[in-house]
């Protein structure tokens, strides 16, 4: 089957199987940021924006974003930019694979809530698991950046 989506402001045309998840279409057209981790939805890795919505492409099939639009960490520009040396600046981007994940809904938190407070922060990043750090650094990475932007 066919499906029209957007990735990161560029239209694209693809063909995909019935049972393909976006996270295979995306890595199969480059978009490599987009990681696969536990591929049962429970860890973030795989995190994307569909309609600036944060969703784990690795449990949504790629035809039901026929017709959205779709950011992945490439497409953040100097948002993203800036929120990656927050990260860096804190300490907590040792080994990095979360980061793309972990960015992405970062980002669809400040476009969300107001001043969000520390526990509506841990709440909104709680499907997106760390194995290298405690979080406490990525909290203050992301109360830099929002008090930044």
């Amino acid at each position: 089957m066919q499906i029209k989506i957007n990735v990161n402001g560029e239209d694209k045309t693809v063909e995909v199987k019935p049972h393909e998840y976006i996270l295979d279409t995306l890595r199969n057209l480059g978009y490599y940021s987009v990681r696969r981790g536990c591929d049962t939805t429970s860890c973030g890795l795989c995190t994307i924006l569909v309609d600036g919505k944060p969703i784990l492409s690795c449990g949504t099939f790629a035809a039901k974003c026929d017709g959205h639009k779709i950011i992945t960490v490439e497409g953040t520009g100097e948002e993203g930019k800036r929120l990656a040396q927050c990260i860096v600046e804190e300490g907590v981007d040792q080994c990095g694979y979360c980061s793309p994940g972990f960015i992405l809904t970062v980002l669809a938190m400040k476009n969300e809530l107001r001043s969000p407070t520390d526990d509506e922060i841990k709440h909104y990043l709680t499907n997106n698991l760390c194995r290298c750090t405690g979080y406490e650094g990525q909290l203050r990475a992301i109360r830099r950046f929002l008090e930044e932007v």
